[in-house]
């Protein structure tokens, strides 16, 4: 299955970093196209059912199914819950955020491939040190609790507690988050990248 995890949009709670050059509501905007684009890839992928997790209800979640509220003191806690309960039910879980437009369908169904090929676990790196995507077999709190969620050595950091742990894991290619005014290029060209579209479909 897969998980989409999700802020709620609310104008000047989400996309902080992005609010000189857009405003706080073009910036919660700019978060809801965000987290559709992110569940239509997740749904695009079929890897399973795909629930989308967020911080606090709101009217862009109303219609969706398989919404849940995240549970937990931080972020890493709040994963690591949503995702061993997730493994009570299934035999791999997927978990992906949204600040990541060039993770495609494909990507996807590639960290499930590699889970079914006997692989602990799959990450997607991120170009600022974090990671956009998260897959697992079996969970374990190690690799969520005490990590600086906004810092430079999230992946890093990940990576050695899952060589401590023992866990067979590979990593996919890396991608990078929407976070910054520099990155909004990058998404005007992704929208008008042929090769991108050809991407999201496979």
């Amino acid at each position: 299955m897969i998980i989409v995890f999700a802020k709620a949009p609310v104008p000047g709670r989400v996309k902080t970093r992005l609010v000189p050059s857009l405003g706080e509501w073009r910036a919660a905007r700019l978060h809801a196209r965000l987290t559709r684009r992110a569940l239509r890839t997740a749904a695009a992928a079929g890897c399973g059912p795909v629930e989308l997790h967020a911080t606090a209800r709101h009217s862009l979640f109303r219609a969706q199914r398989g919404f849940r509220l995240q549970r937990g003191a931080d972020l890493g806690a709040r994963m690591h819950r949503a995702m061993s309960r997730a493994l009570k039910r299934h035999r791999l879980v997927i978990l992906i955020g949204v600040d990541c437009p060039a993770l495609t369908p494909g990507d996807l169904r590639r960290a499930a491939r590699l889970l079914r090929g006997g692989c602990d676990a799959v990450l997607a790196p991120a170009e600022d040190g974090g990671y956009a995507l998260i897959a697992l077999r079996k969970s374990s709190p190690v690799l969520f609790e005490g990590i600086d969620w906004g810092g430079p050595e999230v992946y890093g950091e990940t990576r050695r507690r899952l060589e401590r742990l023992g866990y067979r894991w590979r990593a996919l290619r890396t991608v990078w988050d929407l976070d910054r005014p520099e990155d909004l290029e990058r998404l005007r060209s992704l929208r008008s990248s042929s090769a991108f579209r050809r991407a999201a479909r496979r």
